[in-house]
């Protein structure tokens, strides 16, 4: 196995949901909305990816204004390959394609809520989301 990390090639719709459905994210993605996940890739403006002989393996895809903070939205690791520093991998490319004081941030899925700390990540205990359908009172 060869890992090889990029952030300059494009994935297409159809890798990426690939990737999620091989990961543990396609359940909480909206991977049957074209429309959506079609956005969610050409509004994304730091992709990295992480390959095997051509086949994509990993995904970090963020918002970032690459100075002050990166939001992190999506970090996929095809179950196949997690465990072995893919991740890890990803973020630090991630990280790499930021300024020196931004920021890296992101709501983790509920099963990888252990994995951040153990990895450097600080929790913070003030997150909150605004769904579609809620107004503002």
């Amino acid at each position: 196995m060869n890992i090889v990390y990029q952030h300059l090639r494009q994935i297409t719709e159809s890798e990426f949901v690939d990737l999620l459905k091989r990961s543990t994210l396609a359940e909480r993605r909206p991977i049957d909305n074209p429309n959506c996940v079609r956005a969610m890739l050409r509004h994304s403006n730091l992709l990295c990816t992480a390959w095997d002989d051509g086949k994509l393996v990993g995904v970090a895809r963020s918002v970032t204004d690459f100075e002050y903070c990166c939001y992190l939205s999506d970090l996929a690791v095809d179950k196949e390959y997690q465990r072995i520093g893919i991740g890890k991998g990803l973020i630090r490319l991630t990280q790499s394609r930021l300024g020196e004081k931004a920021k890296i941030i992101l709501l983790a899925a509920p099963d990888a809520e252990g994995y951040y700390g153990h990895i450097g990540f600080e929790a913070h205990r003030s997150a909150w989301i605004l769904n579609p359908n809620s107004a503002l009172k």
